[in-house]
């Protein structure tokens, strides 16, 4: 591989992250700024909260949220989380990463379509998301405003069959 090579894109487990970097990540103010349900200062108590939530929609769903890695290091957290009779994909990168959200969706959608409980993924963004043509060209098409914790949400639905 050469310096210039894109970084390889792989899925690991929550667990397999240490607290301190999911806390590190959460209490970021720039990703913090894209996520209007983040209330709490993130601590170990709320991270090993939220690692036991996440691992619960694996039990429950057999699919959940991964830890995202590029070249092996965490770069942040998305996946899957069964939302009624929906698949919503939700993905919070580093800032440092900000910049592979597209190649990690892509891959991730790659799984959902070879998934056949996947029919279609929908998509929660925030106002504060201003660029979303690349979400279209992926044939997403915008369904409407939807209210999700007291907060507005701009979702999308992206058929996988």
């Amino acid at each position: 591989m050469t310096r210039n090579d894109p970084p390889q894109i792989g899925f690991a487990r929550l667990p397999d992250i240490p607290p301190d970097m999911l806390i590190a990540h959460m209490s970021d103010p720039r990703v913090a700024e894209h996520l209007p349900l983040l209330k709490d200062t993130w601590n170990r108590d709320i991270a090993a909260r939220f690692v036991a939530a996440k691992e619960e929609c694996w039990r429950r769903d057999g699919l959940g949220h991964w830890a995202i890695l590029a070249d092996g290091h965490y770069v942040g957290w998305g996946g899957f989380q069964k939302e009624g009779g929906e698949w919503d994909f939700g993905l919070v990168l580093k800032p440092s990463a900000f910049g592979l959200g597209m190649r990690i969706a892509r891959k991730a959608i790659a799984f959902a379509k070879s998934d056949a409980r996947i029919p279609f993924v929908t998509f929660l963004l925030p106002l504060s998301r201003r660029s979303l043509a690349a979400l279209e060209r992926m044939g997403a098409r915008f369904v409407g405003e939807f209210k999700y914790d007291g907060e507005t949400f701009l979702k999308y639905r992206l058929e996988t069959r």
